[in-house]
């Protein structure tokens, strides 16, 4: 069951806040993953493994950088600590990659909500993973970030 509209949007906020706990200095990711009880089952964000350094040489080299990040949904996977069938992924401040898209699929999510933020130089794997979330079922919700802020978050 997908959480109400009220719910997304927390969710989507805190996704966001997690995505500032990344050390990449050009795009923080955030994604926050939620069962069908409203509780939260894990987080990730973007960034290098464990015991791997996040120093400049690395961060700084885009090529080097994007071959040892792991995203922030795989994470959120990796770190979850029982079944994730039928839960629900937020993502911040993008859709999922195709990569990301297949391993959400794989492990039984069932929802993705997230931005209507397309990004350039991700839209190719956008659009397979679209493809892929729409073939497998999964429904994807997406938010306009600027009125994210004007909604009110308590009734």
């Amino acid at each position: 069951m997908l959480q109400s509209s009220k719910w997304r949007i927390r969710y989507l906020k805190m996704a966001r806040l997690v995505a500032s706990w990344s050390k990449d200095p050009s795009t923080k990711c955030g994604a926050v993953i939620v069962n069908a009880n409203n509780e939260i089952v894990s987080t990730g964000f973007n960034g290098f493994p464990r015991g791997i350094s996040d120093h400049d040489d690395w961060l700084l080299h885009r090529n080097t950088k994007l071959m040892m990040t792991i995203h922030a949904e795989v994470n959120a996977i990796l770190f979850a600590k029982q079944p994730l069938d039928n839960c629900t992924i937020y993502t911040w401040p993008m859709h999922a990659c195709s990569q990301c898209a297949a391993m959400i699929i794989q492990s039984g999510i069932k929802h993705h909500v997230t931005i209507d933020n397309p990004v350039e130089r991700w839209n190719d794997s956008r659009k397979i993973a679209e493809v892929m979330f729409n073939e497998a079922k999964l429904d994807v919700h997406l938010y306009d970030p600027l009125n994210l802020e004007e909604e009110n978050e308590i009734e």
